[in-house]
């Protein structure tokens, strides 16, 4: 599961923090727009939502985000966050047309939006402290520039980049629960999960199937 950090941005009443269920950030990012309860939410619905997620998501950091806040015309970060909203749906087809079977190789050509999104990155590498490292205390590590509002959907794409090629679809269930839309990456032993939370759906259909006997006996 994806740590949330301790401060977010923009969090409100109406929007609250984000769910992290799927032990897939690829299926995370799917899981953007859900009914946690009664009220459909979808965390991706302004800027201000996909500044947010991208924090809780750890794909941005927090200066970064900051800073393309403050730079941002009026309305840009919103139409990038339309954007992100097309392409969450645009890959929540893929991932359901392909869901529960290995992918292969044939799937590439259907991944062409993804792979150009991918050719606008800026990032490089650069060698800096790492107080880990148990040999030289330096590490590698991969910087993006965040020219603009649009790089936001950068890291992003690289996450579901990553979920499509290190992930097996074999593993990729959607939610048993009735009016449920999450989906989920299986790793449980003997791929046996069947909810997106056990304190979410996994709760209600217990719920459900204690009363179902209760009328029974009846």
């Amino acid at each position: 599961m994806n740590k949330v950090p301790r401060q977010k941005i923009a969090q409100t009443a109406s929007r609250p923090s984000a769910m992290f269920l799927a032990d897939a950030l690829g299926l995370d990012f799917l899981n953007s727009v859900a009914t946690p309860v009664d009220t459909p939410v979808d965390w991706l619905d302004d800027g201000d939502g996909l500044l947010a997620w991208l924090e809780q998501a750890q794909l941005a950091p927090r200066e970064a985000l900051e800073t393309l806040r403050s730079q941002a015309m009026p309305r840009e970060l919103d139409s990038v966050a339309a954007q992100a909203r097309s392409l969450r749906e645009w890959f929540r087809g893929f991932v359901r047309q392909h869901k529960g079977r290995p992918l292969t190789s044939k799937a590439l050509d259907e991944l062409a939006p993804l792979n150009r999104l991918l050719e606008r990155d800026e990032g490089f590498g650069r060698i800096g402290v790492d107080d880990h490292s148990a040999a030289s205390g330096l590490a590698f590590r991969k910087i993006r520039r965040w020219r603009s509002p649009e790089a936001l959907l950068l890291p992003i794409g690289e996450a579901l980049a990553t979920f499509v090629c290190e992930e097996d679809f074999s593993n990729v269930k959607a939610c048993e629960g009735p009016a449920c839309t999450l989906l989920f990456a299986d790793h449980t032993r003997g791929r046996a999960r069947r909810w997106c939370s056990m304190a979410i759906c996994g709760n209600r259909a217990k719920q459900a199937a204690h009363r179902n006997r209760l009328k029974l006996q009846q």
